[in-house]
């Protein structure tokens, strides 16, 4: 099965580390949505997690990992899907242009707050993608704002 990660997941040794195993790692493009940090960390109240939204002109890029049921079981408890986050299927594109449907994560709701920042070294995780994802939006996230 496929996984869309666009947040800290898309660091390959934070995956490795949470024994998700995968036999594919590719860039993948998300459009019609936008990448924000509104999700509340549970260690500070400042905190934003990565999330996306629905934004048309918009597009999130991020890692499609093909993976087995018992991982998705695994990411299930890292996201805590589904308090935290909820487990959605959408349609990424490919850098062939093939659209194909995959699992990701979305904030529930009720966790979402305005006002919220990442910690610098949860955006280290996802520029770990750098490898994959395109220049500009690496950029993009380096100039995010941060809580330190």
């Amino acid at each position: 099965m496929k996984y869309f990660a666009y947040g800290s997941n898309m660091d390959p040794e934070r995956m490795k580390e949470r024994n998700v195993n995968f036999t594919l790692r590719t860039l993948a493009v998300l459009e019609g949505w936008e990448i924000t940090f509104n999700k509340t960390s549970s260690r500070n109240p400042k905190e934003g997690y990565a999330n996306i939204t629905r934004k048309e002109g918009k597009t999130v890029e991020g890692v499609l990992y093909e993976i087995n049921e018992s991982d998705l079981k695994i990411l299930d408890k890292y996201e805590g899907y589904p308090d935290h986050y909820e487990r959605k299927t959408v349609k990424v594109k490919l850098k062939n242009g093939e659209l194909i449907e995959a699992y990701t994560y979305i904030a529930n709701p009720k966790k979402v707050k305005k006002g919220l920042k990442p910690s610098r070294e949860y955006l280290e995780h996802l520029l770990k993608g750098h490898d994959l994802l395109s220049e500009k939006y690496c950029k993009n996230l380096e100039e995010v704002e941060t809580i330190d």
